[in-house]
């Protein structure tokens, strides 16, 4: 039976990406380099790129991020707040991206549908 709770959850992804980088070490060494650069301190520090990937997360749907990034972000020592208040940006990105498809594309070829 799966374990579906967010240590279960981080558990399957550390073991999938170490059979993954077994099987293909040069590419699961080169992701692994590539995440350690994004998110090492540079203009952004550490807790303020744990709260954004926390919120492309949660934007993206993907449980499997949203747990590691959670975590991140406790580890970081970010507030609920600010954790609750980068995951409304994305809610609001998305919500956006719909406003904004809807009213450009859609009625551009609704309306063009019409003709």
């Amino acid at each position: 039976m799966d374990d579906y709770s967010a240590d279960g959850v981080l558990k399957r992804y550390k073991e999938g990406v170490s059979h993954f980088t077994e099987q293909l070490p040069k590419i699961g060494s080169g992701f692994h380099n590539f995440t350690e650069s994004c998110f090492a301190e540079g203009a952004l520090d550490g807790k303020q790129k744990q709260l954004i990937a926390l919120a492309v997360s949660v934007y993206a749907g993907d449980e499997t991020c949203i747990a590691f990034h959670a975590k991140g972000c406790v580890d970081a020592g970010c507030s609920e707040q600010e954790v609750l208040e980068a995951c409304s940006t994305a809610a609001a990105l998305g919500s956006g991206a719909v406003m904004s498809r809807m009213v450009t594309c859609l009625g551009d070829m609704f309306q063009q549908f019409q003709e």
